[in-house]
């Protein structure tokens, strides 16, 4: 400020002396000159001054940092100033604008929906991922009443609630019967009557929880009866007079029961272990030849029992004599459990006289293929789909007749699993069925 009168006084002595000289040379009266000289000299400054801060004026309606002023003075300072102050303000916004880009990219990439509402209920803004949830657009639903575009009334319902407290769970956009999607949807308020939708995929959860209560369920059940025949079975003993030949037949009946809550058991066993323990590793073998060797024989000393001095089943095991030296690699305990599985449900289900045959060969694309075939009466193709899954049976009474748990396919997929291989399953009715393990070229190899 200091500055800025001195040079205003500076300019009233420059221009009072301008005005002195003047008089001097034309003789005028000096006084009334040097007055004029001093009052122009003020007026030029004024206009000066005044320009200078109409040009800074409009710069800083423009706020364009490109187009500001450069000049000296009080106006200099201020531009400098007002310069700093808004370059300042520019890199606050662009901050602001980048954290911004960087919330709305980590909920874009959030693997729930998030979706926010204004005090209409229109859509603001949504990620990817409610709108695959719930079937609308990112952009071309933009301002429109969500209301509007969701027409379940499970939803409808949820929305008109004042305070929900527990999310809602209804079908999602790509929901079908032979393919359910399910999901959860939650409500928040915030802001002034703003709302938020948080979405969530509970297909999996659901489909979980299912299987919980339905294995619970099936193993409840399939305890329960042999249970109910062995207390049965004991009453009868404890009340009866019974001679010791009927004495002896309940107690092999009991037996029996037993033998069956054993396998159960063991079978549930052997689940939980495949689903808890890491994958097997390469060190351990176990040879082709031996495998089926220990297979044949429980098939037959199996199908001998069946018979019980009827006709037996014509039981054939063929490997290609390049396998001779074929050596498994994976745990020998596991890959004993899945082919020993197959073979004892085809003696199971195959008529007595029927045959049964297993047989290993190298596939075209250097995988390893272990083929049972059975002449037993097939499987309708409805029911491939679901014979890996657990206590899962074509014919129940059939399967509780042979000894069945209803657990063994699902062993033999979860063992292949682990190894990385596969079970297919191909059958036709009364035509027979074939169930082959498929090992990739890394879990086998020939031995010299």
């Amino acid at each position: 400020m200091i500055s800025r009168f001195l040079s205003f006084l500076s300019l009233l002595v420059f221009g009072s002396a301008i005005g002195y000289v003047w008089a001097v040379i034309g003789e005028k009266q000096q006084s009334l000159y040097l007055l004029i000289g001093a009052l122009l000299a003020g007026l030029f400054w004024v206009l000066v001054d005044a320009w200078r801060g109409y040009c800074v004026r409009s710069w800083l309606r423009q706020g364009d940092l490109a187009m500001a002023p450069q000049m000296s003075g009080w106006w200099g300072v201020l531009s400098d100033r007002a310069r700093k102050l808004l370059r300042d303000r520019e890199r606050r916004i662009a901050a602001g604008e980048q954290r911004l880009k960087d919330f709305l990219s980590a909920i874009q990439a959030s693997p729930n929906g998030v979706v926010m509402l204004d005090a209409n209920a229109q859509i603001e803004w949504s990620n990817q991922t409610a709108a695959t949830h719930l079937g609308i657009h990112p952009e071309r639903d933009l301002m429109q009443r969500v209301g509007n575009l969701l027409r379940d009334p499970v939803f409808a319902a949820y929305m008109a609630l004042e305070q929900p407290v527990e999310p809602v769970v209804m079908a999602g956009h790509r929901h079908r019967v032979s393919r359910p999607v399910r999901i959860s949807v939650q409500r928040h308020r915030y802001g002034e009557g703003k709302q938020l939708l948080l979405t969530r995929d509970v297909t999996m959860l659901e489909q979980a929880e299912a299987m919980r209560r339905d294995f619970v369920a099936n193993v409840s059940h399939e305890i329960r009866t042999p249970l109910t025949v062995m207390s049965g079975f004991v009453e009868t003993l404890q009340t009866l007079d019974l001679n010791a030949e009927e004495q002896q037949r309940y107690l092999a009946l009991m037996a029996m029961q037993a033998v069956r809550m054993q396998g159960l058991v063991e079978d549930l066993l052997t689940l939980s272990r495949l689903e808890g323990s890491p994958a097997p590793n390469f060190a351990n073998t176990l040879p082709l030849t031996s495998l089926l060797a220990a297979c044949e024989s429980e098939a037959r000393g199996l199908s001998d029992t069946i018979a019980n001095g009827a006709q037996t089943h014509l039981i054939q095991f063929e490997i290609n004599p390049s396998l001779d030296h074929a050596m498994l690699m994976g745990e020998p305990r596991e890959l004993q459990s899945a082919l020993s599985n197959l073979v004892t449900n085809a003696v199971r289900y195959t008529p007595a006289g029927g045959r049964i045959d297993v047989s290993a060969a190298q596939e075209a694309d250097a995988s390893l293929s272990i083929a049972v075939r059975d002449t037993g009466a097939g499987i309708a193709a409805e029911h491939l789909p679901r014979l890996t899954e657990r206590f899962y049976r074509v014919d129940r009474s059939r399967s509780r007749e042979s000894g069945g748990t209803g657990l063994g396919l699902a062993i033999v997929k979860h063992v292949m699993q682990r190894h990385g291989g596969n079970l297919l399953i191909t059958s036709e009715l009364e035509q027979g069925s074939c169930f082959k393990l498929i090992f990739p070229a890394s879990r086998w190899r020939i031995t010299p």
